[in-house]
């Protein structure tokens, strides 16, 4: 009997053993799973931002209004109400509280209809470098698809987001390729004044520096030619 039992002992041990190999197996194996977003910055309102304000219960009260270059809104029977720099959710509950007591149990919607305050740049290796202005919450690689994409010479592991701040110059990292593999960490939501950079390869640089040495007055030509094609415009 005593014998069984040591039998039995050792293939349970011989079964466990095999368990925990598999189990590590397993564990060495499994594809990690890829990084969230990165957590979407509320929007914030500025100048010259439209928005519509509902104010209820009934009668409703809806108004359309331009945020101003000082940064208020005008809402009837209260007057000017700060917007610049606020979110539609702050905004909304200030109107509440100055509106109670004209409007018992107040409930206030604020919504932007249109915005016009937010402007990025794109530079680099992009399609069409340019100024875009972003009428909703954007990230960078909406951004980068709405001016063509990347040239293949681009860094895509590279891509900065240079951002202006009270505190100095804030320099976010975009890795376009992580991106692609579904990584989206760095998938930042854009802010009013970002410049986005796409960097060249190094071999995109090293043919930049050779096209500088084999066509030193290519620049020269070029602004020639703009101002021989405007005299003849004349």
């Amino acid at each position: 009997m005593g014998l069984h039992s040591h039998t039995r002992s050792r293939i349970a041990i011989r079964t466990l053993g095999a368990s925990a190999l598999a189990l590590l197996a397993l564990g060495c194996t499994t594809t990690p799973t890829p990084n969230p977003p990165a957590e979407a910055a509320p929007y914030r309102v500025g100048a010259p931002d439209l928005l519509s304000v509902s104010i209820l219960p009934e009668p409703l009260v809806q108004e359309q209004v331009v945020v101003r270059p000082d940064g208020m809104i005008t809402i009837q029977l209260l007057g000017d109400v700060p917007a610049a720099g606020r979110t539609t959710e702050e905004i909304a509950a200030e109107i509440e509280e100055r509106i109670s007591r004209y409007k018992r149990g107040a409930r206030v919607t604020v919504a932007v209809v249109q915005a016009g305050s937010i402007t990025v740049t794109l530079l680099g290796e992009v399609g069409r470098p340019s100024n875009l202005a972003i009428t909703r919450m954007t990230r960078v690689t909406e951004a980068l698809g709405t001016v063509g994409g990347t040239s293949w010479l681009a860094s895509n592991g590279s891509i900065r987001v240079v951002r202006p701040s009270p505190g100095g110059t804030v320099v976010l990292p975009v890795d376009l390729a992580a991106i692609r593999s579904g990584d989206l960490s760095t998938n930042v939501v854009l802010e009013a004044g970002d410049i986005i950079y796409v960097p060249p390869t190094i071999l995109g640089r090293i043919g930049y520096a050779v096209r500088a040495v084999l066509f030193p007055f290519e620049p020269l030509l070029g602004v020639a030619r703009s101002a021989a094609g405007t005299a003849l415009v004349q």
